[in-house]
């Protein structure tokens, strides 16, 4: 499977919106109205096994699978799109005191440079998550909330502004029975012009900093014993 360096079909709304804030993965993954995507986790017993994202109406947009005990490196995850091709990948750097993953436009391969970078601002106990993205200086966002609840908010704090939230996940609601679903199924709410996969990469991100905390039944979340890092 290689690179999808540019995505070929734009999500319906999408007019083509000019080069801005929030397009990281691809333009075409951006909506021209505040949108609603549903991910659910495909499976239950580890974080980071895989999900698959559906639209509005329902069909597969994203997904990301596992490749089981043999996977050949298993910090780094690749989100897809519906059809397989390879949109973004993400990896944990190593070492890193403050748990750092990348992004890399499409398949990573040896010596390509990440296009964004995120990293939780503490070790220690529950902490806000920061994002620098590189093809865009000054490009930053701030992600805080809780993952494990499936309540937290992405946040543009670029150039010195005041916070601007520009995606949120959020617990799904049953729509016919007004039943709140459980955490393996959740909703990722974008606001206008906000990249969708690249919104999808960080839940990919979250996920994996998630794998790293036990969460016990009254909803705390408590650190597993550190790795050895350096800065």
């Amino acid at each position: 499977m290689r690179a999808m360096k540019e995505a070929s079909v734009a999500p319906e709304g999408e007019v083509g919106l000019k080069k801005m804030r929030g397009i990281v993965v691809h333009e075409s993954f951006c909506y021209e109205k505040e949108t609603q995507l549903t991910v659910r986790k495909t499976s239950l017993f580890f974080a980071g096994d895989g999900f698959s994202v559906y639209d509005c109406k329902g069909e597969v947009f994203f997904r990301v699978e596992s490749y089981g005990p043999d996977v050949r490196d298993k910090d780094e995850v690749v989100l897809m799109d519906a059809s397989g091709k390879c949109l973004l990948t993400v990896r944990r750097k190593r070492p890193s005191l403050h748990q750092r993953w990348e992004g890399f436009l499409g398949e990573r391969s040896e010596g390509d440079k990440p296009i964004f970078s995120v990293r939780r601002s503490s070790i220690i106990g529950r902490s806000s998550v920061t994002v620098d993205v590189f093809g865009n200086p000054g490009e930053e966002y701030l992600i805080d909330g809780s993952f494990p609840q499936r309540c937290c908010t992405i946040y543009d704090t670029s150039f010195n502004s005041s916070k601007e939230a520009v995606a949120e996940i959020r617990r799904k609601v049953d729509a016919s029975t007004n039943m709140v679903l459980g955490r393996d199924v959740f909703s990722l709410c974008l606001k206008p012009g906000f990249d969708a996969a690249f919104a999808m990469g960080l839940v990919l991100v979250l996920d994996q900093i998630n794998s790293d905390h036990v969460v016990v039944d009254d909803g705390a979340e408590v650190d597993q014993p550190a790795e050895d890092a350096s800065p």
